[in-house]
């Protein structure tokens, strides 16, 4: 007995197994997107332990995460920016300054001067905020420019010369000296404010926010999220982060350079917030997964150096990890405007 089907029917059932195949092929890449950074650095880590056997035997591991808390802190405020749809280039230049000012600020204001160091670099980030919100300056032109200011203010502030912690810097370098597991303080740090950076864009307003702008800004407007204070709001974080990344400058080598420690951090910074899945088009962001992305950067270094590949050329790899990690990146977000 033949059964007869309606032409909805007909129409609607190879629609529903186009759509259960798409379902198919897009759970290996939400796997990668949740893995991939993870995977990343295990497989890097994996190769570096076998052509170097005694790195992990040799407090290796702590070497790794201590060289990441900078990187990790700043390519938190970094991912938030992208996750806009915006970016920061001065927020790896605010971290130098704000180092520069902590070691000066440490000897007569002891306690007081990192949350005043915070309150300072966090105003930087507002004003970046409140010029690309209302100014309608767009983030690569704005930032661009104030990178050379913050780079000039901190070569004038310092003379052009190193300057040392000279008294009160106890405090501070018990985060670098102090850990558990054998990691620093100063990354643990990082870790903490990912995991409240994760919370707070998942179940919050203001982070669900975030990413309704970075999807579609016009879309966010229409629907009541008033994006002008939400882009204040994490310009101020990546100033924040910044200023954190200073106290880590500072714990873990009680002085500051404009030209010194802290001075090359913006290119690692960007690559490990894009190497943690974060999309440049904006709107998708794991903050967990820039840990992994921080340490995989820490980690290049010590991986070109055990394969034979020479120091001068780490920022090639640097800029060739970029390229491939921003082509997954425009893969998984095809038909967004790039901004």
């Amino acid at each position: 007995m033949n059964t007869l089907t309606s032409p909805k029917e007909q129409t609607t059932a190879p629609a529903a197994a186009h759509a259960s195949r798409r379902s198919l092929l897009k759970r290996p890449r939400r796997l990668w997107e949740v893995t991939g950074p993870l995977v990343i650095f295990a497989v890097m880590l994996a190769i570096v332990s076998a052509l170097t056997p005694t790195f992990l035997a040799s407090n290796g591991l702590t070497f790794i995460a201590a060289a990441a808390a900078p990187i990790l802190l700043l390519a938190l405020g970094q991912a938030l920016v992208l996750n806009i749809g915006s970016i920061d280039l001065s927020n790896a230049a605010i971290a130098v300054l704000g180092a520069i000012v902590l070691a000066f600020m440490l000897a007569p204001f002891a306690a007081a001067a990192p949350l005043l160091v915070l309150l300072i670099v966090t105003a930087f980030g507002v004003v970046n905020g409140l010029l690309v919100a209302y100014a309608q300056v767009p983030s690569f032109a704005l930032t661009l420019g104030t990178l050379g200011i913050f780079q000039a203010a901190a070569l004038v502030l310092s003379n052009s010369t190193t300057v040392y912690v000279s008294a009160n810097g106890e405090a501070i370098s018990a985060l670098y000296q102090s850990g558990i597991l054998g990691i620093p303080m100063t990354f643990w740090v990082g870790v903490v404010l990912a995991v409240a950076l994760w919370v707070m864009l998942r179940y919050t307003r203001l982070g669900l926010s975030m990413t309704a702008i970075g999807n579609n800004e016009s879309g966010a407007i229409f629907s009541a999220v008033r994006n002008r204070r939400v882009k204040v709001i994490v310009f101020a974080l990546s100033g924040f982060t910044a200023g954190l990344a200073s106290i880590a400058i500072i714990a873990q080598s009680g002085s500051a350079s404009a030209t010194g420690s802290g001075g090359d951090l913006l290119l690692p910074a960007i690559t490990a917030a894009i190497l943690g899945g974060t999309s440049i088009s904006g709107g998708v962001v794991n903050p967990i997964n820039v840990v992994f992305g921080a340490l995989t950067v820490a980690l290049v270094p010590i991986a070109t150096t055990a394969i034979g590949v020479d120091a001068q050329a780490q920022n090639l790899v640097y800029g060739l990890v970029i390229i491939v990690v921003v082509a997954l990146t425009m893969a998984r977000t095809r038909g967004a405007i790039v901004k």
